[in-house]
């Protein structure tokens, strides 16, 4: 593949996504121009220390082989694309090559903000942000389609840039062989059992999706680097059985699992799809949520962000203790 299709890259363009070669992609965050205003920060600035402006919201993948019903990203299907026509499945750029363009893009987009920094805290986020310390790997697409995903996250590593990558589980064979592993893991829940799986995620490709996610959530707990299950929840779709979330939590014994409320935004609101306003949890069922879960998966509420409707839970009090990044350790 040479190029995104015209209709998806043209759509994308005018949502505010910026291209990094064939098939990666930056996009601001609220949070990180919020941290540029003096606004409200991110809800891992809370959890985890991530400095918002300095934070880079990035895929190197933009193709996904689900269809989330919840998802608030583009989904190519919806605008008559096969998914694997995202992807450059033979032509993929090297990882020195997405990383120097992500950092210049997120330059690019971070610029227009030197004219509102209008004091002492505004000035000092604004020259920090043009040194970005974090980027997030999940922005839309499958971050692991990527196959040299384990050079990139080293190529991020030695300059002193710490990595959450995000991942729908379904490669479990590719989050096997990183090597490095990211700062932090994050897989994605969107639901509790198998059924409920389907009828939420809509695998495009693979009739075992499920199958190979449940491998995942086993391997978790044998990687060595900072895990966490991050919840959506969707009010009428996919919060039921919550015996079977916390069956999850046990499977995978990540670090921290983070029980997020859905939000009705971007292309959630796509009729087909069959949600509402009223899908939405409010932060207080979350919380309650969030409660019951940790009884019966036997971690414990550590923090919460109103603004985001998410509360953390963490599976012990070294976790706990430990969740804000060191980001001296970066690259060592």
């Amino acid at each position: 593949m040479s190029d995104l299709p015209k209709v998806i890259k043209d759509k994308m363009s005018h949502q505010g996504y910026h291209f990094v070669g064939k098939h990666s992609a930056v996009k601001i965050c609220e949070y990180t121009a919020n941290g540029l205003e003096g606004k409200t920060l991110c809800y891992k600035y809370s959890f985890y220390g991530i400095h918002s402006w300095q934070c880079i919201q990035s895929t190197p993948a933009i193709g996904c082989d689900l269809a989330c019903k919840f998802c608030w990203r583009l989904i190519p299907e919806e605008m008559g694309v096969p998914w694997n026509e995202l992807n450059a499945a033979d032509n993929w750029d090297d990882p020195e090559k997405i990383v120097d363009g992500m950092i210049e893009e997120q330059r690019k987009i971070v610029s227009g903000y030197k004219s509102v920094a209008d004091t002492e805290l505004k000035q000092r986020r604004w020259k920090e942000a043009r040194e970005p310390k974090h980027v997030a790997l999940s922005l839309t697409g499958e971050p692991t389609f990527y196959p040299k995903l384990s050079k990139l996250l080293e190529t991020f590593h030695k300059r002193g840039i710490s990595t959450f990558l995000v991942t729908n589980g379904t490669l479990p064979e590719v989050i096997k062989n990183l090597n490095p592993l990211p700062t932090q893991l994050y897989i994605s829940v969107e639901a509790p059992d198998e059924e409920t799986y389907n009828k939420v995620v809509r695998p495009k490709i693979n009739s075992n999706a499920w199958g190979r996610y449940m491998e995942t959530l086993n391997m978790l707990k044998t990687l060595k680097t900072r895990t966490v299950l991050r919840m959506t929840l969707v009010k009428g779709l996919n919060m039921n059985n919550i015996e079977g979330y916390a069956s999850l939590i046990k499977t995978a014994q990540p670090n921290y699992v983070e029980v997020k409320g859905f939000s009705y935004i971007g292309g959630a609101r796509n009729e087909s799809r069959g949600l509402h306003m009223s899908s939405m949890p409010t932060h207080d069922e979350i919380k309650d949520y969030a409660n019951r879960l940790a009884e019966l998966s036997r971690y414990k509420e550590t923090s919460e962000h109103r603004p985001s409707r998410i509360v953390l839970l963490s599976r012990d009090e070294e976790s706990a203790k430990n969740r804000i990044i060191d980001f001296s350790k970066i690259g060592q």
